[in-house]
């Protein structure tokens, strides 16, 4: 049976991209008439299946599996944030592709978190980091911390400067990258080892202020960039973490000496590190070490909301954002709080892959796919913002039953309907044809600042569809509770649900002709987050 059925979900894939579960069930039914009274029993088998290759089908033909290049033994992969704050929608691209290639290859992911820079540590971040991968479902099987290892980078750059390939600068900033730029090396290079040890000495001693040291690179190189870049700099601000240092190795020399201790075999990172990749590997090269094998993937674009970590904690302490998790943000904090599934998040990102185009992410299609996560679940109520009081005249009084969902058999709820109802202010027009969701139609006579006067019209669906009638929600002026949705942009929408709605904090419903929203607080009135449409 289940090969059968998973037969026709292919061939339904094939031909409109995507399998449906109501056609798939429909096909099967038809070829199979002795199972149409276990109709129950099948339907989760067919969601099962139908979702399985859904996976592998896109657009009508099998997608291309994701793979690493040149796999030879054991792959290590590692995912670095900075912790300067909780991880946001823009990390979430490297951490899925990373621990999916870790558990593809049976191979180990690394969580390394790059401290080096005390400026741009937030001592919380480093368990918020941890948190939002446990959510994310991105497996960790080690963790590393940069500023335990300064010892570490301490020995290779003095292995640098004693084989010449680093000395220790003091020229004016301004003054060696005027000379950079016109392929110049500065006085500095041509300092003996002994002299460049002795400063580098003095500087781990704190006995040096404004100095750095520098990677003898090519100094005619193309990009400007990469001749003598710096690989330690001078930086007394003290750790968050209680650290003693006085120097801090900077990015391209830290994680140069971590990927190859801690073995990493394959590098996926943005190619806006091309430069990077560049710079690194003159120490690859200078220590005598193989090079892992690296993968520049497109920039991802992201629009319309808010990733710098430094703006929002400076906005958390100003009160512009109530916290990490403000739904104005794209932290994975922040979507998770709306109702966004962490399934939805990993499926994007492994939908984007490693492209090498660049791509503007697309809110959109994660909502696509959330939508399909969540409505299966998701109970409906009637929800009606910014309400205005309606009168219908010369209507009758009637209770309207409603399924709490029109799949699964959550039960019913009740709307009563008196003669008059709250519906939403902007909706409506003086002169309008409108009809009442599953209650009847009416005509809008008369629209003053606080009531809508109206006339019952007529109780067929064909008169609302013949007068191209819009439907419209409606919330009983008696039994109604107070809801607040706070919304993406910042707003807050203040309105009424109906009286059955009584969730559960966290819980994800679906205020028809509205949105999905996930339930946050429940109190004198209920707070919901908005998710999307």
């Amino acid at each position: 049976m289940e090969d059968k059925i998973k037969e026709l979900a292919i061939k339904n894939a094939e031909k409109y991209g995507k399998a449906s579960v109501k056609a798939v069930l429909g096909m099967f039914l038809a070829e199979n008439k002795e199972y149409r009274d276990k109709v129950n029993e099948i339907k989760p088998i067919v969601e099962k299946i139908v979702e399985e290759v859904n996976k592998t089908y896109k657009g009508g033909k099998k997608k291309k599996e994701l793979e690493l290049p040149n796999v030879k033994d054991k792959v290590v992969l590692r995912f670095a944030p900075n912790p300067s704050g909780p991880l946001h929608i823009g990390h979430a691209r490297a951490a899925v592709l990373n621990d999916y290639f870790a558990k593809k290859y049976n191979g180990k992911l690394i969580l390394r978190l790059e401290d080096t820079d005390p400026k741009r540590v937030l001592p919380e971040a480093y368990d918020m980091i941890k948190e939002d991968l446990d959510w994310l479902n991105v497996k960790v099987d080690e963790t590393v911390i940069q500023s335990d290892r300064l010892n570490i980078y301490y020995k290779y750059g003095e292995e640098l400067i004693k084989k010449g390939y680093a000395y220790v600068c003091d020229c004016d900033p301004e003054k060696f990258r005027e000379l950079r730029n016109k392929g110049i090396p500065c006085k500095c290079r041509e300092r003996s080892v002994e002299e460049n040890l002795e400063l580098w000495s003095k500087m781990l001693n704190g006995e040096l202020e404004n100095v750095v040291v520098r990677l003898k690179t090519d100094i005619k190189h193309k990009n400007p960039s990469v001749r003598d870049f710096p690989i330690f700099r001078v930086e007394k601000t003290k750790h968050p973490r209680g650290i003693e240092a006085n120097v801090y190795p900077l990015m391209n020399l830290s994680v140069t000496v971590d990927d190859h201790l801690l073995n990493i075999t394959h590098v996926l990172r943005g190619k806006d590190h091309i430069v990077n990749t560049e710079k690194q590997k003159y120490i690859y090269k200078y220590l005598g070490w193989e090079t892992p094998e690296f993968i520049h993937y497109g920039i991802l674009k992201i629009e319309d909301t808010v990733l710098s970590t430094s703006k929002i904690y400076e906005g958390i302490k100003r009160g512009v954002y109530e916290g990490w998790d403000d739904v104005r943000l794209g932290t994975l904090r922040a979507l998770k709080r709306r109702g966004i599934k962490a399934e939805a998040i990993y499926k994007i990102m492994l939908d984007i892959g490693v492209k090498q185009s660049d791509i503007v992410f697309s809110w959109k299609n994660l909502y696509a796919i959330n939508k399909e996560l969540i409505d299966k679940e998701a109970k409906r109520y009637f929800y009606v913002w910014n309400p205005i009081k309606m009168i219908v005249n010369n209507s009758k009084e009637k209770v309207v039953k409603l399924r709490l969902h029109p799949e699964v058999d959550y039960g019913f709820r009740t709307l009563e309907f008196k003669g008059e109802a709250y519906v939403v202010k902007d909706e409506i027009k003086e002169g309008g044809f409108y009809r009442l969701m599953e209650l009847f139609n009416i005509v809008v006579k008369e629209v003053r600042d606080d009531l809508v006067v109206s006339e019952y019209h007529s109780e067929d669906f064909k008169e609302a569809r013949k007068n191209k009638a819009k439907i419209i929600h409606w919330i009983p002026t008696k039994d109604n509770k107070e809801v607040e949705v706070l919304m993406p942009d910042g707003e807050v929408k203040k309105g009424l649900a109906e009286k059955d709605f009584n969730p559960k904090v966290d819980e994800i419903i679906q205020f028809e002709r509205f949105g999905f929203c996930r339930v946050d607080k429940i109190g004198d009135k209920i707070v919901c987050c908005y998710a999307h449409r």
